[in-house]
């Protein structure tokens, strides 16, 4: 019975407990001096939010940065179809925040960030294994 009314119950309510395909640490582009970063993004309430876990520099070494620590995205609603949409995208490069979206698609993770209707591209960021 009791096998029964669990089956039943995650057939109504999903699999919500299990881990969402965004979360994880990705690499992101790298900004006009070749810099690059890893953000981990995980669940924040009902959104997800990432945060910058380390920096590199062109030669892939790693460099110290004031914004390790940092929220660089967050309030990210999942959405069918691998959108994340609804949330926010610090860019460290250029000092801004942007209202943002990404796109999921496998280890690939495109994200854009817009400001009174004008988009800027965030590249495509890669799931760091």
């Amino acid at each position: 019975m009791k096998t029964m009314l669990m089956a039943a119950a995650l057939a109504i309510f999903g699999t919500g407990a299990f881990a969402d395909p965004v979360a994880g640490v990705w690499q992101t582009r790298k900004d006009d001096n070749g810099n690059y970063g890893h953000v981990e993004i995980k669940p924040c309430g009902k959104a997800f939010c990432g945060v910058l876990i380390k920096a590199f520099d062109k030669d892939g070494k790693p460099r110290p940065s004031d914004n390790i620590g940092r929220r660089i995205v967050w309030d990210m609603v999942p959405y069918p179809n691998g959108l994340y949409d609804d949330g926010k995208i610090y860019s460290p490069d250029r000092d801004k925040t942007y209202n943002g979206d990404m796109q999921l698609s496998g280890d690939s993770l495109k994200v854009r960030g817009c400001v009174l209707g004008i988009c800027r591209d965030g590249g495509t960021w890669k799931r760091v294994k």
